[in-house]
């Protein structure tokens, strides 16, 4: 047996039959690379860590306001006000993917969810690119960040498929198109049922001996799971705002014949959906009956268009720990409220 090793530091076998010596040389080898990467992740400080929030301000009627200047604003992380060093006001262009699932539990809400989608497309500003995305056990582009509304809503038309749903891998995919987009202000709007097939499947091993809906929900822990927690440290560290539809086939209220381990199962996904957008400062819409689904993808659009994004450079020198750091946006006038995401991990 014959070892190389490839660019990417990995080891390729060139024969079936290795002599145990080399396997161990290997291994020792494999283990020692592991433990300096390691080493080197304990000890990497972010020396430029630009915090980019996207804001959207009420008043205490609920009536976005959208005239507010920088010197309206006020930022602190842990509690230490911080310096805002770029400002984008409510009519800035977004960098938006659509996510669409085409995985067998939307078959029969396909016809509405193109016509929804055309509708949440005529709401958007003319300087607005859209990326359309689609997955089921696959993610799929379907056409690139455009501003030619004719070119994406024939894209989405194209929109087709069966079976698993890898909701969180085009979660990852559609944050990768997004960092091509440079510094513009970005969103994902993602109409599923939430239900991730890998996920269900960890989940309902979890939920096994579970008899009530609250052991089910409690030894599961939605929001410890690892794919959700990449994904969240993705939108981060772009600013990036999600907004999930939620379809009415992932609601745990309405499971025909109910138990401890379906339910279990529906809830925690549900539970993750609304942490993806609390987490990044976004809004979980519910959608109850089909008809509703175009008027809640024009009120995303037009929620959309009354966020301010600002930025401002965190403390330099901080090492990469996992731990939380609060972050809170106050207005300069007392009755306006501002709703971003509430922090981050530092990681």
């Amino acid at each position: 047996m014959r070892f190389q090793m490839n660019k990417s530091g990995n080891f390729i076998i060139n024969s079936l039959k290795p002599p145990i010596f080399v396997l161990a040389l290997a291994l020792i080898l494999l283990t020692t690379n592991v433990s300096r990467a390691q080493e080197a992740d304990d000890v990497v400080r972010t020396t430029v860590s630009l915090v980019q929030l996207n804001v959207g301000v009420v008043d205490r009627e609920g009536r976005a306001i959208t005239s507010l200047t920088r010197n309206d604003f006020a930022v602190y992380e842990d509690g230490v006000r911080q310096s805002i060093s770029q400002f984008e006001p409510t009519n800035s262009p977004f960098s938006l993917v659509l996510l669409l699932d085409v995985s067998g539990s939307t078959i029969t809400f396909r016809p509405q969810l193109k016509l929804a989608t055309q509708r949440f497309l005529d709401a958007l500003a003319p300087e607005d690119r859209v990326a359309v995305i689609q997955f089921n056990a696959k993610t799929k582009r379907l056409i690139d960040f455009s501003t030619n509304r004719n070119r994406i809503a024939y894209a989405i038309q194209l929109a087709d498929g069966a079976g698993e749903t890898h909701f969180y891998d085009a979660l990852k995919y559609a944050l990768k198109e997004l960092e091509k987009e440079g510094k513009r202000r970005k969103a994902i709007v993602v109409l599923t049922d939430g239900l991730d097939t890998e996920m269900r499947n960890v989940d309902r091993a979890i939920v096994a001996r579970a008899q009530t809906d609250e052991e089910a929900l409690a030894a599961i822990k939605p929001d410890a799971s690892g794919p959700l927690t990449t994904v969240l440290n993705a939108a981060d560290r772009q600013g990036v705002t999600i907004y999930p539809l939620a379809l009415p086939s992932g609601d745990p209220k309405r499971l025909p014949l109910p138990g401890p381990d379906i339910t279990g199962i529906y809830a925690a996904a549900r539970t993750r959906l609304q942490s993806l957008a609390s987490r990044t400062g976004g809004r979980l819409t519910e959608i109850n009956r089909l008809d509703q689904m175009a008027k809640l993808y024009a009120e995303v659009a037009a929620d959309l268009r009354t966020l301010y994004t600002v930025a401002y450079q965190g403390p330099t020198d901080r090492p990469r720990d996992g731990k939380w750091h609060d972050i809170r946006v106050e207005v300069t006038q007392p009755a306006l409220i501002a709703r971003t995401r509430p922090g981050y991990y530092a990681r």
